[in-house]
């Protein structure tokens, strides 16, 4: 079976920084999805001692490795997540 590397979704925020420059910059950050009750959710500013009382949880901003089934399950989920956030390994 093949297992693929998953890049959580991400959103752009800003601005950067307190200077009016900073105004013009964004940074992505990392969108943690979670699966509770067999219900995959988007997250955002998770607490890491939560992470723990879900099925499944994919930190945002980090590559996870995930199996087939698991894939499709995200994708299936309607919570984001496409083929183009998986990598073949």
């Amino acid at each position: 079976m093949t297992t693929y590397i998953f890049d959580t979704p991400t959103v752009a925020e800003g601005p950067a920084g307190g200077h009016r420059l900073f105004y013009f910059y964004k940074l992505n950050r990392g969108i943690t999805i979670i699966k509770d009750n067999g219900v995959y959710k988007q997250v955002r500013y998770m607490v890491d001692g939560d992470l723990q009382n879900y099925q499944e949880s994919y930190l945002g901003g980090h590559l996870h490795i995930v199996s087939e089934d698991v894939r499709t399950a995200l994708i299936a989920g309607n919570v984001g997540v496409t083929a183009a956030n998986f990598t073949a390994q």
